[in-house]
């Protein structure tokens, strides 16, 4: 399983970028309930972003609401996330993930991608 994430790169504060991130290997027997962006930047913990579930309830991280929206494909295994009014803390590698379970598993899958960098100059 691969989750390939894209989009990221350079831009002033204030200005937008949107991430993408395609999944590939799934397997038709896994379900992928939950999809996420997560962030670290240098020197700190990697921390959520926003996810949003299969039935498409978003939740965000404080720093982000109102600026950050995630969307979903399920039927493509992809994710996105239009980042608007970007501000220089919001530089970060961005990584996404998705969690699920196989058909008749009870252990759960968690994939992530290798993440995406994003920096936002003042």
């Amino acid at each position: 399983v691969q989750l390939q994430a894209f989009g990221g790169g350079w831009v002033q504060s204030g200005g937008s970028l949107r991430l993408s991130c395609a999944a590939s290997g799934i397997g038709s027997r896994t379900r992928i309930n939950d999809m996420g962006w997560y962030r670290q930047a240098p020197g700190k913990q990697r921390e959520l972003v926003a996810t949003i579930t299969s039935g498409g309830s978003t939740n965000y991280a404080d720093s982000v609401k109102g600026r950050f929206n995630t969307s979903r494909d399920n039927s493509q295994k992809m994710v996105w996330l239009q980042m608007n009014s970007l501000k220089p803390e919001d530089t970060a590698r961005y990584y996404c993930n998705m969690l699920g379970r196989r058909e008749g598993n009870i252990r759960p899958v968690d994939y992530w991608g290798q993440g995406t960098h994003v920096t936002v100059s003042s």
